[in-house]
């Protein structure tokens, strides 16, 4: 760690001592995910639909889907151990029969008329690779709907690597981690050390991977952080995005 990094980190410990924990996820409580990132007539549109959620984690998704008469739901996910939780959770709600929790190596092709993607394109560690799964998972016409943010340029883009806004353009990548490992009691030394690490996503950057991809059909809306919906324009995007939500086609 260089001075300057060494510099920061001691002033970040002294500043904030704790993790303030900006993106608890807090604004879910007692509603849909799904409605408030894909909009009010998502389950209208998934109705009688075979779908994946992809990167499913613990299951919440994929049992709303099941529970909200979507056909065939598949939860995919790379971790066996989370799986079996999710597989747990749906038998508890009582759509066991409607949702399967599946790792990659367990799902077939063009098995879907749609893929869901909540909260992952700003974390996976190669996003192009990842647009290319999709599409195979992806029926003829088939349609990934995804949502994600915050952005990199947001106020909290940097996400648990956050204890102020726009830190993470302002302050080093390793007096960051310091701070990280001293609030967290988890030693990193990257961004992307971390459990869903950060590949620094921007609009532009979501953009050109698209235009790369075998998506042909692209509807991609930066909907903006509320209180700065009238200063949100072309040039203020990147900042003042609060999500990106998405319809892409095959």
């Amino acid at each position: 760690m260089g001075f300057l990094s060494r510099i920061q980190a001691a002033l970040l410990l002294r500043l904030f001592p704790e993790d303030p924990d900006h993106l608890s996820g807090g604004v879910y409580c007692g509603r849909s995910k799904l409605k408030v990132l894909l909009g009010n007539d998502i389950f209208d549109r998934l109705r009688g639909k075979s779908v994946v959620d992809f990167g499913c984690g613990h299951g919440e998704t994929a049992i709303e889907l099941a529970g909200n008469g979507a056909g065939a739901v598949f939860g995919l996910d790379i971790r066996e151990q989370i799986l079996d939780g999710a597989r747990q959770r749906a038998t508890a709600a009582g759509v066991a029969d409607r949702v399967k929790f599946v790792t990659p190596a367990e799902i077939g092709r063009e098995i879907a008329d749609v893929v869901i993607s909540l909260d992952a394109f700003e974390h996976f560690a190669d996003p192009a690779s990842v647009l290319l799964e999709i599409c195979r998972l992806l029926k003829p016409g088939g349609v990934l709907l995804a949502s994600f943010g915050p952005l990199w340029r947001h106020p909290w883009g940097g996400h648990t690597f956050a204890p102020f806004p726009w830190a993470h353009l302002v302050i080093t990548e390793s007096a960051l981690c310091a701070w990280y490992t001293r609030t967290k009691g988890i030693p990193v030394h990257r961004f992307q050390d971390v459990s869903g690490g950060l590949n620094r996503m921007t609009i532009r950057k979501f953009e050109e991977l698209v235009r790369s991809s075998p998506f042909r059909s692209a509807k991609i809306t930066p909907v903006p952080i509320r209180r700065f919906r009238r200063l949100h324009n072309r040039l203020t995007r990147e900042f003042l995005t609060a999500t990106l939500r998405c319809e892409l086609r095959r």
